[in-house]
């Protein structure tokens, strides 16, 4: 898999969720570009300064947004952060059921009947005292060969929020193939409102109320949650001045070393896609023996795979960066439980390639970087830092390599989803879905949303086109899946 050295890179997380040189530039210019990006003047607002003390409340059914959610709404403007939920359906769907039932799930989640209000680079949340999500009804084209993947693309590509400064964070729609027996829901929600967490709840909830009758009895909340740096244990997120600068001035100067996959097209205006990788119940189980055995999670073989298929044809040594978002509801100061809302926090740590790695040796190696990670708070403490400088990024993209808001080679995410719900579905009609989020603005080459279904591992890898191609993403996943089926089989014989 091709790589180019980064010459200049702003370290960032995405996803989400991956930096590259200028082409052609000066040696003047790569030394201007070099420095630490956000030594460059910028009007800075109150919501990416790190002191700055968030959630003001501004009407009794509205507040303003944190830092993590301010970020995101920053970031979902120029393409990053849209999380669809597609369901593939044999049975087709009964509107005003399927419209009653998202409606009792806005009933008992605030945050999905709240409006997005954007002033003056001020974003808030505006809660609705009543749901009010209305259901779109389309019609596909008759020659649609992969219906789940393709919608999944075209919903990850609505971006409905680019230049809105008032509209829903939650949208529903329902495509049908004619003469196919085919049909696909697909759940369209900002990122601020709905973290990995969330959809899989949005999920569960809605399969139970389409398989009993709902409408009542169910609990109506007047609030959404507060934001997630409200809720982080005194003393867990602080950091003196000094120190906050200091570890900002280290992402930047140690981005400078990081490699990422070859830039295809770093010109044209970017869209997302997806590659599935999937492997069989008997793979999946060898897999989890060997995470088991080593005592380590299964996030740490996939970012091992991800960094082995993208550095096998290199001769030298080289840095990548690697995202791992992890969810916060449980460490919070007031632990959360089935809260809707973004609380994930992310860690970004770098890891030297030098070629003939064992899949499991460097699984370990991974593993064990991010778990000191988390141990000595660093998903808090870091958690301003990170999103100042995404915002900075989002800001001045020409200082970023090619203006590719790349942020690191992959993220992933430190906990698997299990599903193991799959014959309840097909009692409903669902054969088969996907979830993830789109990465066409500032984040990763390669975002990873693994679910176990089942038994079998089923990862939607999702990556921003044309700046990667289709081709490139399909080699390097068909890489990984070739390096975890080997090292499962270990375990299988």
């Amino acid at each position: 898999m091709d790589v180019k050295r980064k010459h200049a890179s702003i370290p960032l997380f995405l996803s989400s969720l991956p930096l590259f040189p200028f082409e052609g530039a000066s040696q003047t210019h790569r030394y201007k570009y070099s420095m630490p990006f956000f030594f460059y003047s910028s009007t800075q607002t109150n919501h990416t300064n790190p002191s700055y003390i968030h959630t003001t409340m501004v009407h009794p059914n509205s507040r303003t947004v944190g830092d993590t959610e301010h970020s995101w709404c920053r970031a979902v403007r120029g393409g990053t952060g849209i999380a669809v939920l597609a369901l593939r359906t044999f049975k087709p769907p009964d509107i005003s059921y399927l419209q009653a039932s998202l409606r009792t799930l806005q009933t008992s989640h605030p945050i999905l009947r709240s409006r997005l209000l954007h002033n003056n680079n001020t974003f808030s949340f505006l809660t609705s005292p009543t749901p009010s999500i209305t259901l779109t009804s389309l019609t596909l084209p008759t020659n649609v060969s992969d219906p789940l993947t393709q919608i999944l693309e075209l919903e990850l590509n609505r971006n409905t929020w680019h230049d809105s400064t008032d509209d829903q964070v939650f949208f529903a729609t329902v495509y049908t193939l004619p003469n196919a027996n085919t049909w696909v829901v697909a759940l369209r929600l900002h990122v601020s409102a709905c973290d990995r967490t969330t959809a899989l709840l949005l999920l569960r909830e809605l399969l139970a109320l389409m398989d009993e009758e709902h409408g009542t009895g169910q609990n109506q909340k007047e609030e959404p949650s507060l934001a997630i740096e409200d809720l982080v244990a005194r003393g867990k997120g602080k950091k003196p001045v000094w120190t906050r600068g200091l570890d900002m001035l280290a992402y930047s100067l140690n981005s400078l070393r990081l490699s990422n996959l070859k830039f295809i097209d770093a010109k044209n205006p970017r869209f997302s896609q997806v590659v599935r990788l999937q492997l069989n119940q008997h793979e999946t189980k060898g897999l989890l023996a060997g995470c088991k055995l080593r005592g380590i999670k299964l996030c740490g073989v996939l970012v091992a795979a991800g960094l082995m298929a993208t550095h096998c044809s290199k001769l030298s040594s080289k840095k990548y960066g690697v995202v791992t978002l992890t969810d916060c509801r449980s460490s919070l100061e007031s632990p959360l439980t089935d809260n809707f809302g973004f609380y994930h926090s992310a860690i970004l740590n770098s890891h030297q390639m030098k070629g003939g790695e064992t899949l499991w040796e460097l699984a370990k190696r991974t593993y064990q970087t991010f778990t000191e990670s988390k141990n000595c708070n660093k998903h808090f403490a870091d958690m301003a830092d990170l999103n100042f400088l995404m915002c900075r990024a989002i800001e001045n993209p020409s200082l970023t390599p090619a203006a590719s808001l790349r942020t690191s080679l992959m993220s992933v995410f430190e906990e698997t989803v299990v599903d193991n719900g799959g014959a309840k579905q097909r009692e409903v009609g669902v054969e088969d879905y996907m979830g993830c989020a789109s990465v066409h603005g500032v984040g990763p080459s390669i975002a990873v949303f693994d679910t176990i279904r089942d038994g079998s591992l089923d990862c939607v890898c999702v990556y921003p086109a044309p700046l990667h191609s289709r081709e490139l993403v399909q080699e390097l996943v068909g890489k990984m899946k070739a390096i975890l089926v080997e090292a499962a089989n270990r375990y299988n014989q």
